[in-house]
């Protein structure tokens, strides 16, 4: 399966060397919760008709000019997805990360975040409430 994820990774990849995108508003990144915020803002999950909503998480790095560092990692994927799933969530993924970038961090973001890996988590489930506990 491990093989599988990496074509399918490298497929969304290929992809999206032809694809550009319209570049994130440029609000300057402050803080982490900035960082997250922004890749959220451009986050466009597949429609339902294409893919079943799920659950997904990519390992991203950026230099000081907020571009991308290295190849962005898949960590996470909810475990009853399709391939064809995974595929369009992580083209999707890849998307955002193409709208987003280069991240417009401040020169003090900049250097804090400069190669430090972010775990960027992609919710896209409903998920049920919390089962309470029923004592007898």
């Amino acid at each position: 399966m491990a093989r599988c994820g990496n074509r399918l990774l490298l497929a969304a990849a290929v992809l999206l060397l032809g694809v550009s995108g319209a570049k994130a508003e440029d609000a300057q990144v402050n803080t982490i919760q900035d960082v997250f915020r922004h890749l959220h803002t451009c986050w466009k999950p597949p429609p339902p008709a294409k893919a079943r909503p799920l659950d997904i998480t990519v390992v991203v790095s950026f230099n000081r000019a907020g571009n991308i560092l290295g190849h962005p990692r898949i960590t996470y994927e909810s475990a009853e997805a399709s391939d064809n799933d995974r595929l369009q969530y992580r083209i999707a993924v890849m998307e955002a990360l193409q709208r987003c970038t280069p991240m417009p961090f401040t020169e003090t973001m900049a250097g804090a975040a400069a190669g430090r890996p972010f775990a960027i988590q992609f919710r896209n489930r409903k998920t049920s409430p919390p089962t309470q506990e029923r004592r007898v």
